[in-house]
């Protein structure tokens, strides 16, 4: 059962999740969405998950690349981190129909992140979001204020903060929004689109992409956000773990 408060605690606290993106089998960081752009890669994403555990994170944002993109699963290895870990994670990336979802949750996933199919498909997303009740996670990848889906390949002609308007009414867990054009950058978060969406959204908003320093942490949290995933900047130091899980645990 999960302990973690996945409400994300009140408003003006923010909770920091380290980010494990799964590619090939190994956990990498990529800039600005670019499949060509690999700018990290560890080898041992479950020694990965054990270093953010120790650092004192409370929880995880997996993400399964090859599984977005139909390259192939990392499943065994998100099974494994599940398995070998006490966090609280959350698991997306090529998740689209209900068996995957319902197997993520057996395999220890504390909730699960939806994308592709949850903006293509209005009515299966409805349909998961009353089946698995406040566990569903909704990622809107966003590029030039447009969602972006199937791995950040295909732009769709709707606008984020329409895109937060039409999924108000469901009970979903959470809204995840991802800079894509600041993804890996470490140039900052994107503070006016996720601003704009905060005001518009009804659900817990997490933010992610080019997320630098704990002043960035911090203004997020002041305007709203609930939640920030963590890439890059954790892997190359420009965010100390310890430091930066011990002030947004909650």
């Amino acid at each position: 059962m999960s302990t973690l408060d996945w409400s994300f605690g009140s408003p003006g606290a923010l909770l920091a999740i380290p980010a494990i993106d799964l590619r090939e089998g190994a956990c990498v960081q990529l800039v600005g969405g670019d499949y060509a752009n690999e700018a990290v890669r560890r080898p041992d994403p479950v020694a990965v998950a054990r270093e953010w555990e120790e650092a004192g994170f409370p929880a995880l944002h997996i993400v399964d690349l090859d599984a977005a993109t139909g390259r192939g699963t990392n499943r065994r290895v998100i099974e494994r981190i599940l398995a070998t870990t006490a966090l609280e994670v959350q698991v997306g990336g090529g998740v689209r129909d209900e068996d995957a979802i319902a197997a993520l949750l057996e395999a220890g996933a504390s909730r699960v992140v939806v994308g592709t199919r949850a903006f293509e498909d209005r009515d299966w997303l409805v349909e998961m979001a009353d089946t698995f009740p406040r566990t569903l996670v909704v990622a809107a990848d966003v590029r030039q204020r447009k969602v972006t889906v199937r791995g950040w390949e295909t732009t769709l002609p709707l606008d984020i903060e329409d895109a937060v308007r039409e999924l108000n009414e469901l009970p979903l867990a959470g809204l995840l929004v991802t800079a894509v054009h600041q993804e890996g950058s470490l140039q900052g978060a994107d503070h006016a689109l996720m601003g704009d969406v905060v005001a518009e959204s009804q659900h817990p908003v997490i933010a992610s992409g080019g997320i630098a320093t704990a002043l960035d942490l911090r203004r997020l949290a002041d305007a709203g956000v609930r939640a920030a995933v963590l890439g890059m900047a954790l892997y190359t130091g420009a965010l100390d773990a310890r430091d930066t899980a011990e002030e947004f645990s909650r």
